[in-house]
């Protein structure tokens, strides 16, 4: 019945150094949740991969459309990652270029996925029908709500510059977006190659 946290005596040794973490907590909060995420895609690319051994499973169709969307989202990732430059730099007209450049072409990516669904639909593709193009639309779906979230930030980091126009107060900003961008390319990078390779 002994309970040494309170019968415990001497003197309490503090072993913090005082030193404040190096990574900025929003950049922390971010790469958690990228890892969340990219947990999540991995299962998904893994049922996918599964899934295809069944005799159920029929190709997907060529969407040209594809390639098109794939360019204009790495366009869009450009156009973000000249704005983090010109953030460092301290070009205001900069960053504001690269981030309307590349809100707009990710409006535009979105646009051109909902084009391939109804390609697919007008086509007679269902997601009933076949597997492959049920997780069509469950991957690019998903995808496209993450985008759909970093459009959002985008929105705030817009309003930032056009309401503080000094670069100090929206580096950070810029920065996260561009992680997200980068991030979020790469993964289409890999859905793109799953569904159109496979």
């Amino acid at each position: 019945m002994d309970k040494p946290w309170i019968t415990a005596q001497g003197p309490v040794i503090d072993l913090h150094d005082r030193r404040a973490f190096a990574l900025p907590t929003v950049k922390l909060g971010l790469m958690v949740f990228l890892a969340v995420v990219t947990i999540l895609f991995s299962l998904l690319v893994v049922a996918y991969a599964y899934r295809m051994a069944f005799a159920d499973w029929r190709s997907l169709p060529e969407l040209w459309l594809l390639w098109l969307n794939t360019a204009i989202l790495i366009t869009s990732s450009v156009s973000l990652q000249s704005a983090r430059v010109s953030a460092r730099r301290g070009q205001i007209d900069g960053v504001r270029t690269g981030l309307l450049q590349a809100g707009l072409l990710t409006i535009a990516f979105l646009a051109g996925q909902l084009v391939v669904w109804q390609q697919l639909a007008a086509m007679g593709y269902y997601s009933p029908q076949n597997p492959a193009v049920a997780f069509l639309y469950l991957l690019t779906g998903l995808h496209g709500v993450h985008l759909l979230g970093g459009l959002v930030a985008w929105g705030r980091t817009i309003a930032k510059v056009w309401r503080k126009p000094a670069v100090e107060h929206v580096r950070m900003s810029v920065e996260l977006c561009t992680m997200y961008w980068h991030y979020l390319s790469l993964v289409w990078l890999v859905l793109f190659g799953l569904l159109v390779f496979t």
